[in-house]
């Protein structure tokens, strides 16, 4: 049996500010739609974009777009390397602004150590990534010959 690489997604609620990074399993199978958007599913999500005018105009804004350029896509899509980096500098800030807890879990490391957020292997936009211990950070690798 083949192993998938497990796809990484970006959600964004303009309205109420809110952006998470998840897999593609919680996507499918958590409850991450209900905290991010505050519905159930992805098809209520499309009624949302039809009907609900502030969560309209929150992504207008965010994008600068007309409500006839709205898509699903503006608001769930794959993760790109620059949100997997803008979510690593978020978990520096928190480690940060809160030492006594890091502390307690990890004695003696260091301020840019951050626990792996995701699969060892994950996907991306730009491709593969590969989580390398040294640097706290995922690599760009190639698969397969």
């Amino acid at each position: 049996m083949e192993n998938t690489i497990e796809k990484i997604y970006r959600l964004e609620n303009p309205e109420e500010n809110i952006i998470k990074l998840v897999t593609g399993t919680q996507l499918r199978y958590g409850d991450v739609i209900k905290e991010v958007f505050g519905v159930a599913s992805v098809n209520d999500l499309h009624m949302m974009i039809q009907y609900n005018k502030n969560f309209q105009t929150s992504i207008c804004n965010s994008y600068g777009i007309s409500e006839k350029k709205i898509t699903l896509d503006k608001i769930i899509r794959i993760a790109s390397k620059a949100d997997i980096l803008f979510l690593k500098q978020q978990l520096i800030n928190e480690k940060k602004s809160n030492p006594q807890k890091d502390e307690q879990n990890n004695p003696g490391e260091e301020d840019h150590h951050i626990n792996r957020p995701f699969d060892t292997i994950i996907q991306l936009q730009e491709g593969i990534y590969q989580w390398d211990d040294n640097n706290f950070s995922y690599n760009a690798i190639t698969i397969g010959a």
